[in-house]
């Protein structure tokens, strides 16, 4: 149990991009939970109601893609802040159909961690 006692679930589907930032929240002290596409968060979402924030790419095979599982996490799961990257498409925080934060990739962990700092 991390120090700040807030979990994080991260949904990836590259997993070294998803190895780095999991170390880099684990190394601030977050706990983290991991899946590699929509299916999978939903599960851990269902089996974790602690979640206080996802951090989804748009772009993964499966069901869906990381701004349909933005919006069924809104829905479903109404208090878990959310922030979504992309390597493919440059978005702007207010063209999200939920509330939350965009990273474009190649991001910086330690502006990732302070956006999740300020949201929670």
């Amino acid at each position: 149990m991390g120090d700040s006692g807030v979990t994080v679930l991260v949904v990836e589907d590259e997993v070294l991009v998803r190895m780095d930032i999991v170390e880099s929240l684990e190394d601030d002290g977050f706990d983290v939970l991991e899946a590699s596409n929509a299916d999978e968060a939903i599960v851990l979402l269902n089996a974790h109601p602690e979640v206080r924030l996802m951090f989804t790419d748009i772009d993964m095979p499966g069901s869906m893609d990381g701004l349909k599982l933005a919006a069924a996490v809104r829905d479903r799961w109404p208090p878990v802040k959310i922030i979504v990257t992309s390597g493919h498409l440059q978005m702007s925080d207010d063209m999200l159909p939920v509330v939350g934060r965009f990273f474009s990739k190649p991001y910086d962990p330690s502006n990732v961690i302070h956006a999740i700092r300020e949201m929670i």
